[in-house]
């Protein structure tokens, strides 16, 4: 033992931080940040998806999905944010529904965390059974029963379904190198 100094000497630091009380700060999603995804909340826990879908049946055709968050808690994802602001007008018994921006922390984390599954539901292009026709009678080395004026029709709507694919394209670019759109 060293002699001399026997002062005790005891210090108490304040911490810096409370730790105790911490909080996870508020996810922000702003209005536009997803603005065709709603939360659809405050439905009985025995509602399964397609108790949802009748709900927002109106929607299908537009296009409409739903990602779950919890048994009471779910996105709406719609084709367009016209389309989800249409929706947030429903007025319905069994559920409630609200923008993404005031949902709750856990719907805005699933949003967050599944971004790229929440994109804007898009309508499947138009198809022509065309291509299928010809690849399964030219393997089958079978005669097309198929008369000369639908085959022509059919080839007419194939060309008038790429015409409008190319304009399209067009208009697209033309937007983007902000090129006028008066001479189109």
């Amino acid at each position: 033992m060293l002699s001399g100094n026997t002062k005790s000497r005891e210090s108490i630091q304040e911490p810096r931080f409370d730790y105790y009380n911490h909080e996870v700060p508020d996810i922000d999603l702003s209005d536009c940040e997803f603005p065709h995804v709603i939360e659809i909340y405050d439905f009985p826990q025995e509602f399964r998806t397609e108790d949802l879908l009748r709900v927002f049946c109106s929607y299908q055709k537009k296009g409409f999905d739903i990602k779950w968050v919890d048994d009471t808690h779910a996105l709406g994802v719609f084709s367009s944010p016209i389309t989800a602001r249409d929706a947030l007008g429903i007025k319905h018994t069994m559920v409630k529904i609200r923008p993404l921006s005031q949902a709750t922390r856990a719907a805005k984390a699933k949003a967050r965390a599944y971004a790229e599954f929440l994109q804007p539901a898009k309508e499947r292009p138009e198809t022509s059974a065309a291509l299928a026709r010809r690849l399964v009678i030219s393997a089958l080395g079978v005669r097309s029963k198929q008369s000369k004026t639908q085959r022509e029709a059919e080839l007419k709507k194939l060309q008038e379904a790429r015409e409008r694919k190319r304009l399209e394209a067009k208009q697209r670019e033309d937007i983007w190198e902000g090129r006028d759109q008066s001479t189109v």
